[in-house]
């Protein structure tokens, strides 16, 4: 019974669905805690130290005090869609997570078919999935804004759609330049790629694309990306608290709040392991060195004995705590920036998305496809009118002459009395 069982690509479906779920239910209070606490310490003051040793009781005891609330709903709410937001907001960022892998694909099981842990669906629109699922949460906040019927929570749900459409498509092209290089979608495979030799000629440097040259650029726009599209500072104009109260879920309260929480740090999460797996080596060492060539040159050079544990650090056992590691220090960005940036203006977060990000990407996109068509000796030839024209334009920018102050005149009879 045991052997039928273990043998069943259901059983192996289920645990994998259900390692996934277990590590990102029980990341969240975690990373919740780390960015009170990293907060505190940029800012210097402690957080949170009151409940339990070093207050690491502390998210717990949030979770319990939402989950025993009393819950407050508007009279004149659209109760249906009011009740089905939260689930809407949260669910995607679950789903999404189901073509990232965490590990290399090795089966555990000889004779078993998919006895494999990762990923849970190693599908060819690997890369499409996510970008699809992670979208749809947006639906989940304009939803809960109209429902509310709240001024405030309306504005909130109508500048997140606007926000999400505006950087969804340049974090689609930066992606796009990478899936052009790899030809193909499934994450696996751009993993893979990232192995081999730094630009094809440094064989110890592994070729993550964050250290590329195109590679960089998409993955600058792709971070300024991730940060708007989960609504964190300094893009979190949705739920501005000095402009909109908490926008879009001014009128939710108990865990139907908490369900939005979650649902924003669950993003991250899967955003940020997205941002992991192509542009830094997914599961790979949390390094760009390669391992592997390392331990051959050891070994050729009569020291073997020191190879076996290179190959160990580098290989499969070790994968996870690589892959979790470079997801918290990406996670931890995210609280930096929102440490360090005042929040945007509503038109310089859009002049941002299509002045600047939009036609960046299309022109990375561009040279991409010149240099996979024709060679990087032709490619650089645009690269390079590209940047003398940024660089002449960025001059005659500066010469302009500068605005000059307004005056305010006021009628008299606007004048204040005396």
């Amino acid at each position: 019974m045991i052997n039928v069982i273990l043998n069943s690509p259901w059983f192996w479906a289920i645990l994998r669905i259900a390692i996934v779920l277990a590590v990102l239910l029980a990341s969240v209070p975690f990373l919740i805690l780390w960015e009170r606490r990293f907060l505190g310490f940029m800012q210097d003051r402690l957080g949170p130290n009151r409940v339990g040793p070093k207050g690491l009781l502390q998210t717990i005891a949030d979770g319990i005090k939402l989950f025993f609330k009393e819950e407050i709903r508007p009279y004149s709410i659209d109760p249906l869609i009011y009740w089905l937001a939260p689930m809407i907001a949260l669910m995607p960022a679950f789903v999404a997570l189901a073509t990232i892998p965490w590990g290399p694909t090795i089966p555990v099981r000889a004779g078993a078919p998919f006895s494999y842990l990762t990923p849970v669906a190693n599908v060819d629109i690997g890369i499409l999935w996510v970008l699809a699922m992670s979208s749809l949460g947006v639906y989940g906040i304009v939803l809960a804004g109209w429902s509310s019927n709240n001024k405030y929570s309306l504005l909130g749900g109508l500048r997140s759609s606007a926000q999400i459409i505006s950087y969804e498509l340049p974090a689609t092209l930066a992606l796009g330049t990478i899936i052009l290089t790899v030809g193909s979608l499934q994450l696996p495979m751009i993993v893979d790629a990232q192995t081999k030799p730094w630009l094809g000629a440094v064989p110890w440097i592994s070729n993550w694309f964050a250290i590329t040259p195109f590679g960089f650029v998409a993955f600058i726009v792709y971070a300024i990306c991730m940060v708007a599209e989960t609504n964190r500072a300094p893009f979190d104009l949705p739920e501005a608290e000095s402009e909109l109260v908490a926008g879009f879920h001014t009128e939710y309260s108990s865990m139907k709040f908490a369900s939005f929480y979650m649902g924003e740090y669950a993003n991250m999460i899967v955003l940020s392991m997205l941002a992991v797996t192509v542009f830094f080596g997914g599961f790979s060492f949390i390094l760009p060195v390669n391992l592997s060539t390392i331990a051959s040159w050891l070994t050729l050079h009569g020291v073997g004995w020191l190879a076996r544990p290179v190959n160990f650090v580098g290989g499969p056992y070790l994968a996870w705590i690589w892959f979790i590691g470079k997801v918290f220090l990406m996670f931890s960005a995210y609280i930096w920036i929102r440490a360090t940036l005042p929040r945007l203006r509503y038109d310089q977060l859009m002049a941002l998305s299509w002045q600047g990000l939009l036609p960046l990407t299309l022109i990375l996109l561009g040279l991409v496809m010149t240099w996979l068509t024709f060679g990087w000796q032709i490619a650089i030839i645009p690269a390079v009118l590209i940047i003398a024209v940024a660089a002449i334009a960025s001059i005659r920018y500066r010469k302009s002459p500068k605005s000059t102050a307004r005056t305010l005149t006021m009628y008299k009879e606007a004048e204040p009395l005396v």
